[in-house]
């Protein structure tokens, strides 16, 4: 997760920014979600939330992270002395929000949520890729009492089957000692249209 100084607002508050519009999600509404999941992680501080365009979000993640491509979430803590005060800030693309919750079935509005929320237990702290599983347990726990639906690093576990399972397949298709029967599976796969992707993968990562 990238680090930059960050500045509160004089008067400790939160503050929501819309750069990039998304459909039936308000500043007002986001606003209060921000502080019930604040409170549901525990975060202290306040936090503002950005919400902008793919090519604003690759050029943070270029600036930052050294990556030359958009994402769909980032987390900046604050200084260590200013936490108390003020926790961060996240990023979140609009457009690639958008089109993850299309595919996976739920509002735009609702992805936002789930990005936030993700983005929040960033700030809190928590890294699930060092952490053996306590941040997904925790975004599990928080989704349900947010009444979210799964969550990014769900998604990934999802994804991940998916492409065991299909290598897998082809492994099969590939040997030598599937024979004809082999052979006509594969046919009737070529058959048929790939499977949906079920999952994203989650694009933040701390650092």
């Amino acid at each position: 997760m990238a680090r930059i100084p960050v500045q509160a607002d004089g008067n400790g508050r939160q503050l929501v920014i819309f750069q990039k519009r998304v459909a039936d999600l308000t500043e007002l509404a986001l606003d209060r979600f921000m502080g019930r999941a604040r409170h549901a992680a525990g975060l202290k501080g306040a936090l503002n939330i950005l919400i902008t365009t793919s090519a604003e979000m690759k050029s943070l993640n270029g600036r930052f992270r050294g990556k030359d491509k958009p994402t769909d979430v980032l987390s900046f803590p604050s200084e260590p002395g200013q936490k108390k005060q003020f926790a961060g800030e996240i990023a979140i693309s609009a457009e690639i929000a958008t089109k993850n919750a299309r595919a996976l079935g739920h509002s735009p509005a609702e992805e936002i949520k789930i990005l936030v929320l993700h983005g929040i237990l960033h700030l809190r702290g928590y890294d699930h890729v060092r952490d053996h599983g306590q941040m997904a347990r925790r975004e599990k726990e928080l989704r349900a009492k947010l009444r979210l639906p799964s969550g990014l690093i769900e998604r990934t576990s999802i994804e991940r089957t998916l492409i065991e399972r299909t290598s897998i397949e082809r492994t099969i298709e590939q040997s030598p000692s599937a024979g004809r029967k082999g052979a006509g599976m594969k046919k009737q796969r070529a058959a048929r249209p790939p499977a949906p992707t079920a999952a994203v993968r989650p694009a933040t990562r701390k650092r």
